[in-house]
């Protein structure tokens, strides 16, 4: 007798059968694959150069890990005055000059002495798009562009906010990705090997002391310089000077080489590390007393002297000009002579120096750093200056400025540039100061060697697999030679921070999903013009506020930072981070 069976039973052990049948007919030469995920890249540094790399990775859908030794982003780039040399931008044509990748390839060349012709041509044609153009699209502002030696025009693109104004963007970039993390107070002692290849670093946590493995498929190294290290400065110091008896660090914190031994350690060449651009302007920092560290101070308005009251050296030749002829002084400081009518164009480098009233009472008032008199005999005296000379050298300087030609250096005069002319004056008007400068280490233009797919290469000139560096560690792609153009160091860690990321990017062979949402920009939702064509009751500051924001061209994030990345469950403004934006517009004083 043959058993009935349930119509619903049976009807699921067909369902269950059909798709057990479809499971097996797929997994005949028709396996389903999870899609791949974009590289794992290692970068360590969180500097511009390391910036730059991480948030160019993140875009093209890589999964970064950035680790750095301190527990802040920017490394030496942040405490800078954050210029950078760019060629034919919307900043220059709005001052009517006219710049072109030709004429600035001549001008890196001539100025440079031994400048990589091929990363120069590079930089000179790519600069436009790759730094100006992506940095403003990241919020960076330019206020202005200067003049700096060496240059045929203005180049010089100064960003608001100095340094932190240029980083900082880059940094909340990287920030606003979820496929980058920042890996701090950690240290990279060495890199990981397996079958000659680079597959990650072993590094150390400066808090915890612990240590572990961090695997990748590509590791950027972005450990800037060694400026800091002066065992290395000594060890590289150009063969033609005399290592001064007395010398400042004036380069990051953690600009002490580590990068250049972990690459050394696994084949990397070294190359043209006595070139380094060290400064005549060295002062002791004052905010670390009894420490080697210096501050780069100036004021190009006055003039330098030797030991022995003379000048020496045209000073608006800058270091090119100044650095040889000091370094060839049977005493290798020098003095900077400047009176009160001048004061004003004293100035000190860095971030943290942007404010006059610090600089006047940590500098300018301590008789340690700057003496002070109302004569240029008692000048030379407090200086411990011979009297005589110091006078004469001072009266034939005014005496050459009626005339209008500077015949020992050439500093002003017929066909010198506007600047020179300009900031060259009788000093005439006490009180009078003087302040002593020692050398001063500043950036490493030789370093860690590089193809221009910016993958470290041995000194037969093959790619280490799997190991990229990138800016001050490079020697900057060596694009200055010996000498600078100035602004030609943080342009080139941008430059060689994205070129190494969309090298990683093509030899992994991944392009990035077309399902990954980008970015979503204020602009897409809010029409902030069309809102502020008419005025409206109750919106009079909603209106003032925004006029200015389109007037400048700021970036909403820099008031709204906590609405970016877009999420669609959390999208309300924060008053309390709102507060911080209020310093923007209102800085004056009553």
């Amino acid at each position: 007798m043959k058993s009935r069976q349930d119509p619903v039973v049976v009807l699921l052990v067909a369902v269950l059968l059909l798709v057990i049948g479809v499971g097996l007919f797929r997994g005949v030469g028709n396996e389903v694959t999870p899609e791949k995920v974009g590289p794992r890249v290692v970068v360590v540094g969180a500097g511009l150069s390391g910036l730059s790399a991480a948030l160019e990775l993140a875009e093209g859908g890589a999964e970064v890990t950035v680790v750095d030794m301190s527990s802040v982003y920017g490394g030496h780039a942040v405490m800078s005055q954050g210029g950078l040399s760019i060629i034919g931008t919307p900043v220059q044509e709005a001052e009517g000059l006219q710049d072109t990748p030709e004429l600035a390839f001549k001008d890196f060349i001539e100025w440079g002495e031994g400048a990589d012709r091929e990363w120069v041509r590079y930089y000179v044609d790519h600069s436009r798009t790759e730094i100006h153009d992506w940095l403003i699209d990241l919020g960076v502002e330019f206020t202005g562009v200067e003049s700096s030696p060496g240059n045929s025009v203005k180049r010089f693109h100064q960003p608001a906010g100095r340094g932190i104004g240029l980083v900082t963007p880059v940094y909340r970039a990287c920030l606003e990705r979820d496929n980058v993390e920042f890996v701090w107070n950690t240290r990279a002692d060495s890199l990981l090997i397996e079958d000659q290849r680079v597959i990650g670093v072993r590094v150390t946590e400066l808090r915890e002391g612990g240590a572990r493995r961090l695997e990748a498929d590509a590791v950027v190294l972005a450990t800037g310089g060694f400026q800091s290290n002066l065992a290395m400065v000594r060890e590289f110091w150009p063969s033609e000077f005399k290592f001064p008896g007395k010398i400042l660090a004036g380069s990051g914190r953690h600009s002490v080489g580590l990068g250049h031994r972990m690459a050394e350690r696994v084949g990397g060449d070294l190359v043209k590390m006595d070139y380094q651009w060290n400064y005549y302007s060295g002062l002791p920092d004052p905010q670390n007393p009894g420490s080697n560290k210096g501050l780069n101070a100036a004021n190009m308005w006055g003039i330098l002297v030797n030991w022995q009251g003379r000048r020496f050296a045209n000073d608006h030749g800058w270091a090119k000009d100044v650095m040889p002829a000091l370094l060839s002084q049977e005493q290798v400081t020098c003095w900077t002579i400047f009176d009160e009518a001048t004061k004003k164009e004293f100035s000190v480098s860095g971030s943290d120096w942007a404010d006059a009233e610090k600089v006047d009472r940590l500098v300018l008032q301590n008789p340690e750093l700057v003496k002070q008199a109302d004569t240029i005999e008692e000048l030379a005296r407090l200086s411990g200056l011979p009297s005589r000379n110091l006078v004469e050298t001072v009266a034939r300087y005014n005496a050459m400025i009626e005339r209008g030609v500077d015949e020992d250096f050439g500093r002003f005069g017929p066909g010198k540039s506007e600047f020179n002319n300009k900031a060259s004056v009788k000093i005439q008007t006490p009180p009078y100061y003087a302040m002593k400068t020692y050398p001063l280490t500043r950036k490493s233009m030789g370093g860690v060697a590089i193809d221009l797919k910016c993958r470290v290469v041995d000194k037969r000139k093959r790619p280490i697999p799997g190991l990229f560096a990138v800016g001050e560690l490079t020697g900057l792609a060596l694009i200055n030679g010996k000498a600078a153009l100035e602004g030609t160091f943080l342009g080139p860690c941008v430059v060689t921070g994205r070129v190494a990321a969309r090298s990683i990017l093509a030899a992994s062979g991944w392009k990035r999903s077309a399902g990954l949402v980008a970015e979503q920009r204020c602009i897409d939702c809010h029409d902030v013009a069309e809102e502020i064509v008419e005025s409206r009751p109750g919106f009079w500051h909603f209106e003032r506020v925004h006029s200015k924001v389109l007037e400048q061209k700021i970036d909403c994030r820099q008031c709204h930072g906590e609405l970016s990345p877009y999420r669609e469950d959390d999208h309300r403004i924060n008053p309390r981070v709102l507060t911080a934006a209020c310093m923007r517009c209102h800085t004056g004083r009553e």
